[in-house]
């Protein structure tokens, strides 16, 4: 785990040419990331190399065997290392291989390639959310759906605690027959049916934990007591907790290299799951022809596999949306109705309000003197003569140097430490292990604290009393601060993110076996991955983009208040912070009306975005020619949301829903906007008279009176009938609905 850190705050995210450095998409309280990159010292580099595929019949050797006729030799040198690292079948028809750039250069003459990147290094970005989700054993949906049983859910991750109970098969019947995996190193049942390491080791155990916390989110047993610390205690369960998991370990203690995702989802599509979980991601936008998790994502989707990707970690820094091509469904993060409380009793007898992992059931017995100094503003004072007997007051900064800090200090003598967290992450609370006498504070509570430490006459004192969880916490959800934001670079007529899920302070299997409590959108993700697998259970024919559908246009954008879902900072969330709003696991199964998209539709809209190279690069279909497909600008997808050009002059977007209701349904157009923005509906009416039955609309918006620092407006569009509501929102912003962007080399 030492290579990961946290990603609460990251720069302005830029557009990058190639795969930048990913990321397991968790707050982690742990050491600086990883970086490496192709201007390594040695001759030497690592490249994933796409080429035309073998001739038709050719089996796993064939395909190995073809590879290695791009390559100068099949070994390096004097050493006698292997070229040829990773061989490829299902994601695209290419190889992972070292070669020096005068061997690069010399590959790619031949006239069967296609293009290569350089291996990059990805780092890694529940007792309770299921009933925030209204998920309830024994009734309603989840029994309906039989808690996604037949659903096979494929992580790509750190590996997974195989003895951990949340993997035991009590009463969980066999895979079903198309399964193909296995298991190397590692017990399996009918619960954890495969579990492959990708990375060299003999086995999948996770070192980590992550893949373990992720595994279990999604598709975890019931299991009675759970706790981190005390704190949390209940039933952990997963969201789909009758489907089978296959683990794919792809990162190790030095990170996540792009060449062996590849490799782990190349196994997963080869072994036959139903949904990929991916919780990572790079930390820069990347072009989708340059990306080879999108590349291999659309193989995915167009053998009916849904792919959950996390939105990344990089917020609540605008544009730092990561995971954005249309085809994947990008997971934002939020809280949800539980806090671990914890007081700071004051000397002036104010109560503040935060929270802490520690479970103690008395007051601390005597105040302490508090302390803080802006010259020691960061934790770093360690002088033992003047912070032993104290509460020490500070800030937040990166968890891999906080951890340290706070034990110095703590060593030093310190009775207890205040820390508060910085500006940008306003309301969030990520609570991390900081042992007991840690108390954690927003930043305006901390700044409260720390004037007072500052001004009080007689001597500044505070004690601590822990009221360890409280439930029914308002407002909820949230959207947390370091959930990355929209829109997308590539194609900001697509909105992104997709969906809010919870990812704040979430309690999950952890290895020991135990339980723990981490943050991030790694952790939405595979919530929104169990949902996709309730879903599939219950609608197996359904595709990975009517699936999608669903679970965006039945999302609430209400929180338990009844008010519109907030930010970090407590002012309303936009559907940049996130998406179409916080996943409904129950109105997801039965959605009314679907927006499909087959490989044809996004087939379109990638020789809009990139021309015939692209389509190679990505569809890799020889009946499919640009000149063949009408070009489909993003705004014009058939996506569950809308997006449009911010502007006075009508915009017209065209969308063609299917029925999954009732045959017989009729669906009115209600629409919601501000009044700078006018939307028409034609035909307002939409009557269906069978299942499976599509009609079509058009949606023109412009938008007046609006001011100039405004970068966009929102709206929504709701197709409403007797049995169901289905929401789109509308979103008009600036520099959209016009030329494609220049594709990158």
């Amino acid at each position: 785990m030492a290579f990961l850190t946290n990603l609460i705050l990251l720069p302005l995210l830029l557009l990058a040419t190639f795969s930048p450095t990913p990321s397991l998409c968790y707050v982690s309280p742990y050491a600086a990331r990883v970086q490496q990159s192709a201007t390594q010292t040695s001759a030497y580099h690592t490249y994933i190399v796409l080429v035309e595929p073998p001739p038709p019949g050719a089996d796993e050797e064939g395909h190995r065997r073809w590879y290695e006729t791009f390559l100068p030799s099949s070994h390096i040198g004097e050493s006698g290392e292997p070229r040829l690292l990773h061989s490829y079948t299902e994601v695209f028809s290419g190889f992972t291989a070292k070669l020096t750039e005068a061997e690069l250069d010399a590959v790619a003459k031949n006239p069967r390639f296609v293009r290569a990147f350089p291996d990059r290094t990805l780092q890694l970005m529940t007792t309770h959310t299921p009933e925030f989700l209204g998920l309830k054993n024994g009734t309603g949906f989840w029994s309906d759906a039989c808690y996604g049983k037949g659903v096979i859910i494929g992580l790509l991750d750190t590996g997974i605690y195989a003895s951990h109970p949340s993997f035991d098969d009590h009463g969980v019947p066999p895979p079903p027959m198309k399964w193909k995996g296995s298991c190397k190193a590692v017990r399996c049942n009918n619960k954890l049916i495969g579990a492959k390491s990708l990375v060299g080791d003999a086995g999948s155990y996770d070192y980590d934990g992550h893949g373990t916390h992720t595994s279990s989110t999604a598709a975890g047993n019931f299991i009675t007591g759970a706790s981190d610390h005390g704190v949390g205690t209940g039933t952990a369960s997963g969201i789909a907790p009758g489907a089978h998991i296959a683990m794919y370990k792809v990162c190790t203690n030095r990170g996540c290299k792009v060449s062996v995702i590849m490799a782990g989802m190349d196994a997963a599509i080869k072994d036959g799951v139903d949904v990929l979980s991916l919780s990572l991601g790079s930390r820069t936008s990347v072009s989708f022809r340059n990306d080879p998790i999108a590349i291999g994502a659309f193989s995915a989707i167009s053998k009916g596999i849904i792919v959950v990707c996390a939105a990344g970690n990089g917020g609540p820094t605008p544009r730092s949306i990561t995971n954005d091509a249309p085809w994947l469904l990008t997971v934002a993060a939020g809280s949800v109705d539980r806090r671990f409380d914890a007081g700071v009793h004051l000397g002036n007898g104010k109560r503040i309000d935060g929270e802490a992992l520690t479970k103690v059931t008395k007051p601390t017995s005597n105040p302490y003197p508090l302390l803080y100094s802006e010259e020691h503003r960061f934790c770093q004072n360690e002088d033992h003569g003047f912070v032993a007997g104290k509460v020490i007051v500070c800030q937040a900064t990166t968890p891999a140097n906080q951890y340290s800090d706070i034990a110095r200090l703590m060593a030093a003598g310190a009775a207890g430490v205040v820390l508060f967290n910085n500006e940008a992450a306003g309301y969030t609370i990520a609570l991390h292990d900081y042992k007991a006498g840690v108390v954690q504070l927003t930043s305006t509570d901390g700044i409260t604290i720390a004037a007072y430490a500052k001004s009080a006459t007689n001597g500044a004192v505070a004690t601590f009393t822990y009221n360890n969880t409280v439930l029914g916490v308002r407002p909820s959800p949230v959207v947390a601060s370091f959930s990355s934001r929209g829109p997308g670079y590539i194609a900001p007529g697509v909105l992104k993110p997709d969906i809010l899920a919870p990812g704040l302070n979430i309690l999950a299997a952890w290895p020991g076996p135990s339980f723990k409590i981490i943050s991030g959108t790694s952790m939405a993700t595979p919530h929104v991955s169990g949902v996709a697998a309730l879903i599939k259970s219950l609608h197996p024919d359904w595709s990975p983009a009517a699936i999608k559908s669903a679970i965006l246009t039945t999302s609430d954008t209400t929180n338990n208040m009844g008010d519109s879902i907030l930010n970090e900072r407590h002012g309303k969330a936009s559907a940049y912070d996130r998406g179409a709003g916080h996943v409904n696991p129950a109105r997801a199964a039965d959605p009314g009306l679907v927006y499909d998209l087959s490989t044809t539709d996004y087939a379109g809209f990638i020789c809009w975005l990139f021309g015939d190279k692209g389509l190679v690069t990505i569809v890799r279909n020889s009946s499919l020619t640009c000149a063949k497909l009408p070009k489909v600008k993003d705004v014009q997808l058939n996506y569950p949301t809308l997006t449009v050009p911010l502007a006075s002059t009508p915009f017209t977007v065209t969308r063609t829903v299917t029925n999954v209701g009732p045959a017989d349904s009729t669906y009115a157009a209600k629409v919601d906007s501000p009044s700078s923005m006018t939307v028409r509906v034609s035909p307002q009416t939409l009557v269906f008279s069978k299942v499976g039955e599509k009609k079509t609309f058009n949606v023109t918006v412009s938008c007046q009176r609006v001011g100039a620092s405004e970068i966009f407006v929102e709206g929504s569009l709701s197709w409403v009938s007797k049995k169901h509501v289905v929401r789109s929102p509308i979103v008009a912003i600036r520099g959209v609905g016009g030329h494609a962007p220049a594709p990158s080399p």
